[in-house]
């Protein structure tokens, strides 16, 4: 019928799907033999850019310095225990009653590294000194970086200071060098950071990290630098200072309690002393005295004696609570893994170097062989004529 499907007409249209798949798989054919053969013609040229960036790779990884890195493991610990325990014990025996002496809870490891940013923390650490192979004598970071006569010639960060970073060298040298601020505040609680100090700042962040396992309860700290032993002396320094800012920060608020307390223990001391004293002397002279005005100045005098005793014990007592406060609230950092000094580097890869630069001149070698027929079919018809541009086959 005039209806029905012709099997004539199906059929051809079938055996045109398949020549144009056929014709689609031998033009995509046609490409790929056409851009091996392409590359293999310019396979020289491609050959010389490889070189090239190996032999810069090559210089790159055996002029760059060699790292080591130190670290240490820590985990988070406090001294504060159940009012219950020994201390409590020995507290009730001495008429001391601890009471609700909670600390709180430990400071918690996702907080150090906040710490070891703090500009207090880091100035303390830049200028501490160090053993290092230029110096005779320890000597500071802050020198080490700012005086030229302990500076190398490197070569792998004089060729990203005048390439990659030139920007930023021609913007400085704009600018010109920036003044370093100075307070004229007489509070020494405002912290200023000269432009050599920020330099500094930025190097040392970049090779001082602590990396914190909040699911297993540990944190680890990290140093790198040129050479093994300055590397585990920073590390070392690092985890003391960690430490030291951790107990000020943890137990501030208990420490100027105790702070308190004694100030108040010494002047009540003092009181009581001096009515002690007051009523000896009364005593020692009036003992054959038995007048009324006589027995009333001395039952003055011992009823005040009193109170000032009851107060100076009292005081006692908190004086010695509040120190106990403070030995129960100081946290500390068990060093699981200490730190040792490191022989052998940790950086630079050079063979990774190596093959990075290497890799990195074969892809620019084939971008170039593709990129110059496009820009002179398309955009620069006469670029030949320029004898810098390699010629494409």
């Amino acid at each position: 019928s005039s209806n029905g499907n012709n099997p004539n007409k199906t059929i051809l249209m079938e055996e045109r799907d398949k020549n144009i798949i056929t014709q689609n798989q031998a033009e995509d054919e046609i490409d790929l033999v056409e851009i091996i053969q392409k590359l293999w013609r310019n396979r020289k040229f491609i050959l010389k850019v490889t070189a090239v960036f190996a032999v810069l790779g090559f210089i790159i990884a055996i002029s760059t310095p060699n790292v080591y890195t130190a670290s240490c493991t820590m985990v988070p610990q406090t001294g504060q225990k159940s009012t219950g325990g020994s201390l409590g014990g020995l507290a009730a025996m001495a008429g001391i009653n601890l009471g609700s002496l909670s600390s709180g809870e430990v400071l918690s490891p996702s907080v150090y590294p906040k710490i070891m940013t703090n500009i207090n923390f880091q100035k303390e650490l830049i200028y501490s000194k160090f053993h290092l192979s230029a110096a005779e004598e320890p000597i500071t970071l802050y020198d080490y970086y700012t005086d030229k006569k302990y500076q190398k010639f490197n070569l792998p960060s004089t060729l990203k200071k005048y390439t990659i970073g030139l920007p930023g060298v021609v913007i400085a040298a704009i600018k010109g060098k920036p003044e370093d601020i100075i307070s004229k505040s007489d509070s020494t609680s405002i912290q200023t950071l000269t432009e050599k100090e920020k330099n500094i700042l930025k190097i040392l962040n970049a090779n001082l990290s602590i990396t914190v396992n909040t699911k297993d309860g540990y944190s680890s700290l990290s140093a790198s630098m040129p050479e093994p032993l300055v590397a585990a002396e920073l590390a070392q320094k690092s985890q003391e200072l960690l430490q030291k800012y951790i107990t000020e920060f943890k137990i501030a608020k208990v420490a100027n309690n105790l702070v308190f307390v004694e100030k108040c223990y010494e002047e009540s001391k003092r009181n009581f002393e001096l009515k002690q004293s007051e009523l000896a002397e009364f005593r020692d002279a009036n003992k054959n005295l038995s007048s009324a005005v006589a027995k009333t100045q001395e039952e003055k005098l011992t009823s005040e004696y009193t109170l000032l005793l009851n107060i100076y014990t009292e005081l006692a007592k908190q004086k010695e609570q509040a120190k106990i406060a403070v030995t129960e609230t100081t946290p500390v950092l068990t060093v699981i893994e200490p730190v040792v000094v490191p022989y052998e580097k940790s950086k630079p890869k050079r063979a990774v170097i190596l093959f990075i630069y290497t890799l990195l001149g074969f892809i620019i070698g084939i971008g170039i062989v593709y990129t110059i027929p496009f820009f002179e079919s398309h955009f620069f018809p006469d670029i030949r004529k320029y004898h810098f541009i390699p010629k494409i086959n």
